[in-house]
């Protein structure tokens, strides 16, 4: 385990309102270079997808994997998991965002996982051993989440999931937020807000690439 700042993370100062959000320090564990590979792509969504949004996560991350990109994800039941899995599966690179500390896996039933990204990948926490955890640590971790990725993607989300707290995160930090088609055609109501606020409905996912180089440099140039 080492201590790291989120600046260490990202491989460049902070804007003031990654300031503001920053956890200061976190805790990582696994072998990843650090700064973390550009670009990287958080794909985040329910944790009790549909066949069709695993079809989608896995397409997804496959194309992100091929074209190079960081998968992060918050290690949480259904598309978070399938998210790591398929990066790693795909032969890309993942890690691991927790809202528990390193020493806690939540859901139990993906210690094996985390052990793995621990291994060979990056597992990212904020929160010091023996920390409560809490249900709003979950929010906080989706706050890091979004501050060390240059955008994100929704997968599948229903109207009371917690992923919609990612989704305005990415949007409070500047960043890319993408919805896949087929949460788009659904049309949830903290869509429509959302997409006040500049989310993409994604029917290509090569437009995540096209978008998060720019972002990164916007960011690099101006943060």
């Amino acid at each position: 385990m080492r201590t790291v700042t989120i600046e260490d993370l990202v491989g460049r100062p902070l804007n003031s309102t990654e300031e503001k959000n920053s956890p200061g320090t976190v805790y990582v564990q696994g072998p990843m270079d650090i700064p973390l590979p550009p670009p990287r792509i958080s794909v985040v969504g329910t944790r009790r997808p549909t066949d069709e949004g695993v079809k989608e996560a896995q397409a997804l991350t496959k194309m992100l994997v091929d074209n190079g990109a960081t998968v992060v994800s918050g290690l949480a039941s259904g598309i978070d998991t399938i998210s790591h899995k398929s990066a790693i599966e795909y032969g890309g690179r993942t890690v691991a965002v927790l809202g528990t500390p390193l020493d806690v896996t939540y859901p139990a039933s993906n210690r094996d996982l985390q052990a793995r990204i621990a291994d060979r990948h990056l597992v990212v926490s904020q929160f010091s051993s023996g920390r409560p955890v809490v249900k709003k640590n979950f929010v906080m971790r989706n706050r890091t989440m979004a501050l060390i990725s240059d955008a994100s993607v929704i997968v599948e989300a229903g109207e009371d999931s917690g992923t919609r707290h990612l989704g305005w995160e990415a949007i409070r930090m500047k960043r890319p937020l993408f919805v896949c088609g087929s949460v788009a055609r659904r049309r949830p109501k903290w869509l429509e807000k959302m997409e006040d606020y500049g989310a993409i409905t994604l029917e290509n996912y090569g437009d995540i690439l096209d978008v998060a180089p720019h972002n990164i440099k916007l960011v690099d140039v101006f943060g």
